[in-house]
């Protein structure tokens, strides 16, 4: 059976054939499953290795995969290319709640970087990015959160210790984000696509247990620590961008690869104490 898209199943039959529900249903779980292992990691860390587990790309790798299942290479390069510049948006996101973190409760730390992501994401929707475009907006947003992000870094808190919702709430979220993908992927553009792809969920699902079990400052210090992180998701799209013409394989490989390698660059440099910005 051919590769199908929801909405052409669901034109054609008016309902997804069991085929359908199967693979639907063990990508969702294949993504969840990977995200539940990295909260289970998180268990046992201190705010920098946490935040440098939660922004590995445990969502939006599958999230690409599954989008390449449906599409060429040409279209990966360039929802690669507008995830590229999305993630800018995320490194907004993240530095609007850990100002906010410090002093309001979570349905406004949270709200409304929420708010202002959909805002900025649709400026995002409607440029026309290539990778140059998208490298020098990543480049003029990040140094500037890092920098402004390092008094925050170093607030004592408890190792993180995981509560009974915990990981159903992490299951469920990235559930529906994929499950969104896999809807909207198959008659979406290339920026519909990455942009759904790359929404900062692990941070959002983090954000909400931390701040809700330890305050907002210990969750703020968590992901003051995570823009490193997502600084190295971005360079990994960067070179999915390049590399996916070439060879699709080769750039998964590589887009696993340069955000793993950048987080332990990170920790490696942490523990040899040398400053961070």
């Amino acid at each position: 059976m051919n590769q199908n898209t929801f909405w052409q199943i669901f034109i054609a039959n008016g309902f997804p054939d069991s085929f359908f529900y199967l693979q639907f249903f063990l990508k969702l779980g294949l993504s969840a499953a990977i995200v539940i292992a990295a909260s289970l990691v998180i268990e046992h860390s201190g705010p920098l290795v946490g935040a440098l587990v939660v922004t590995l790309p445990v969502t939006v790798i599958p999230a690409f995969a599954f989008i390449s299942l449906d599409h060429n290479a040409s279209y990966m390069a360039a929802a690669a290319t507008v995830g590229f510049a999305v993630v800018s948006i995320n490194g907004l996101f993240m530095m609007l709640y850990i100002l906010l973190a410090q002093k309001r409760n979570i349905v406004l730390s949270v709200g409304i970087p929420i708010v202002v992501w959909f805002t900025f994401a649709w400026f995002i929707y409607i440029y026309s990015w290539t990778s140059l475009s998208a490298l020098l907006l990543n480049a003029c947003i990040f140094p500037v959160c890092i920098f402004l992000a390092r008094h925050y870094r170093s607030h004592t808190i408890l190792i993180i210790k995981r509560k009974w919702y915990e990981l159903p709430l992490r299951t469920i979220l990235v559930c529906l984000l994929m499950g969104t993908v896999l809807v909207l992927s198959g008659f979406a553009s290339p920026s519909t696509a990455a942009i759904i792809s790359v929404f900062p969920i692990s941070t959002t699902s983090t954000i909400l247990i931390i701040h809700s079990s330890f305050g907002g400052r210990s969750s703020a210090s968590v992901i003051a620590n995570g823009l490193w992180g997502m600084l190295g998701i971005g360079i990994g799209l960067f070179v999915f961008s390049l590399t996916v013409e070439i060879s699709i394989p080769l750039s998964f490989t590589v887009f696993i690869l340069v955000p793993v390698t950048w987080n332990m660059l990170i920790w490696i440099w942490y523990r040899k104490r040398l400053p961070l910005a």
